[in-house]
């Protein structure tokens, strides 16, 4: 008779056509070999496999966690594609909280889809859970496998909305997946050379540079810089090189004109993609736009205006990035409008970011659209709102080692603004509202996209995805976009990877990551600025640069937060 002791057993559940529903259950039992029941041995010990449908679902309370994602199938014979969704329902034992089992499910699911080892076939997949659950997750007490064909379906989701130089999908053969490369050339096409030329913005591009830069000809560059001009969009010099044609009056100067002391601005906005700056000028009132441009890469702009009772100064950097011209340019850009403006006091880095999403949780799930300000995470001693990760390595016991740059502000005024307004549900929604309006006309899409938009992707490794399901909330709460308080983090090191990122946001206590600002953040430490933050406006799950498609509506959700933030701000001494 075998010993009596704690087993992992899987049991069949139920079976149609298209789906299997299968349950794996720690339980104390004991159990004979037979026909019916596999009870392992060797590295599988304390593992039942029960062949038939004999499982009765004695559980009556809810599940404390459940998520649901999509693989898609490619058959090796046609070609088409299959969406099979899978789905899995946590019970954990009773010591632990709600909080813990959300945590713990996280940790599962992250684990079981992890680049080193995902499972490319059914039994490996089913087999990776019953191993996860014996020998790591032993709160877990018993989990429902659902495996549902939904059947013929578009090809999967590019990744982060944006079309890479390679694409790996799964092709489906015999019950196992086969890894195909699929390469996409990179077409010219006006969007794309407006891009280039918005990223620029104000440092003006000459045609070579777009014939380098894209590996395209010289005669569609130039057609397309002609129909972008027609439009209205773009502005040929007379040194022939193109620039972004604002939509708002500019004067182009050569240096700033000097300003009276009461029209000095006491706030910097710092953008660093052209929507960003877009979205922030719709925030203000009594604009005013300076552009010095020059042919060696550090032209720059300044709109002065005001944001409630506050002067206020914005301006976009040229690029950003890690090759030491970018970051060379940001901190320099930076230096500059905090040598011109010298009367600034706050600095607020407002634009995009990518979201930290949370699988299982609402209350912690970031979505596309939502808002995170930082600031310091509650439960760490280091008081940081940004973190920068210079490498992150794998250490001898599995973990990760990192080399960060840390950025406290000696004053954090700006983030116990954003924490009460975060709590109090303030309507910055008005915001939104009024940006919209002022931006009807200019050029890209300001309203959210449609929600079937915002597609939860995870990387499985070797450049494949699966599609995750967003957790929802309690009951019969409304989605809508938040605001969430936190640490936000960059670091190519981190940001682009998925099991990398995760973890160091975990790590990190993070909830966004920008496009590497930390150039921009030293800069304004070194000005000995006391009061700085970060509000990305979520429109990726990468670092803010690869969701076109969110990047306008993000920007202005950020914006709108910047302005419910500085109009909380008491007004200037010269006010009272």
């Amino acid at each position: 008779m075998a010993e009596v002791e704690e087993k992992v057993i899987m049991t069949p559940k139920s079976k149609t056509a298209n789906s299997t529903v299968l349950i794996v259950e720690r339980k104390i039992a004991e159990a004979e070999p037979s026909d019916k029941i596999h009870v392992a041995g060797g590295d599988h010990t304390g593992i039942i496999i029960n062949k038939e449908k004999v499982y009765e679902n004695g559980v009556t309370e809810p599940c404390q966690a459940q998520l649901e994602f999509s693989v898609y199938l490619v058959s090796a014979n046609t070609g088409s594609h299959t969406r099979e969704a899978r789905g899995l329902k946590f019970w954990f034992k009773p010591e632990l909280s709600l909080d813990d089992c959300a945590h713990e499910a996280q940790a599962f699911f992250r684990e079981l889809v992890s680049p080193q080892d995902f499972p490319k076939d059914y039994v490996g997949f089913i087999k990776k859970i019953i191993k996860l659950m014996q020998n790591k997750y032993h709160k877990l007490k018993l989990l429902e496998i659902e495996l549902r064909q939904e059947g013929a379906c578009d090809p999967p989701p590019e990744a982060n909305g944006e079309i890479t130089s390679k694409t790996i999908i799964y092709k489906y053969c015999n019950g196992s997946f086969i890894e195909d490369n699929h390469a996409n050339q990179t077409l010219i096409s006006e969007q794309r050379v407006l891009d280039m030329i918005e990223n620029a913005y104000p440092n003006p591009l000459s045609v070579d540079h777009f014939v380098a830069a894209g590996k395209w000809s010289k005669a569609d560059v130039k057609d397309a810089l002609e129909s972008l001009e027609e439009k209205g969009l773009t502005r040929l010099m007379s040194d022939g090189v193109y620039v972004r044609q604002h939509s708002i009056d500019t004067q182009v100067v050569k240096q700033m004109p000097t300003l009276s002391s009461a029209r000095q601005p006491t706030i910097a906005i710092v953008t660093a993609l052209y929507c960003e700056k877009q979205a922030v000028d719709a925030m203000m009132d009594n604009q005013e736009t300076y552009v010095r441009y020059t042919t060696v890469g550090e032209s720059n702009v300044y709109t002065l205006g005001t944001i409630g009772s506050h002067r206020v100064v914005t301006t976009k950097l040229p690029s950003v990035g890690r090759t030491r011209e970018a970051m060379t340019a940001a901190g320099n850009s930076t230096t500059r409008l905090l040598g011109i403006f010298q009367k600034v006091e706050y600095v607020l880095l407002v634009g995009v970011g990518g979201g930290v999403p949370h699988y299982t949780d609402y209350t912690k799930h970031v979505r596309l659209g939502d808002v995170v300000v930082s600031t310091p995470a509650q439960d760490l001693p280091d008081k940081y709102v940004y973190i920068f990760c210079e490498k992150a390595q794998r250490n001898d016991k599995g973990g990760w080692d990192y080399e960060v740059k840390p950025y406290k502000p000696a004053d954090y005024l700006l983030q116990n603004i954003a924490l009460r307004l975060a709590q109090s549900n303030a309507e910055w929604s008005n915001y939104v509202e009024e940006g919209l309006n002022r931006l009807k006309g200019v050029p890209g899409r300001w309203e959210p996209p449609e929600g079937a938009t915002d597609r939860l992707c995870v990387d499985v490794g070797g450049g494949a995805f699966i599609e995750v399901a967003h957790p929802s909330p309690q009951g019969d709460a409304m989605r809508a976009a938040r605001i969430h308080c936190a640490p936000v983090a960059g670091g190519r090191a981190v940001a682009a990877a998925g099991e990398a990122r995760a973890a160091f946001a975990s790590h990190a206590r993070a909830l966004a990551y920008d496009c590497e600002l930390d150039a921009v953040l030293d800069s304004v430490v070194g000005n000995r600025k006391d009061c700085f933050i970060s509000i990305r406006g979520i429109s990726d799950y990468r670092d803010g640069t690869r969701g076109k498609e969110w990047q306008p509506h993000a920007a202005l959700a950020a914006a709108a937060v910047m302005k419910s933030i500085i109009t909380a701000m008491d007004p200037p001494e010269e006010c009272h």
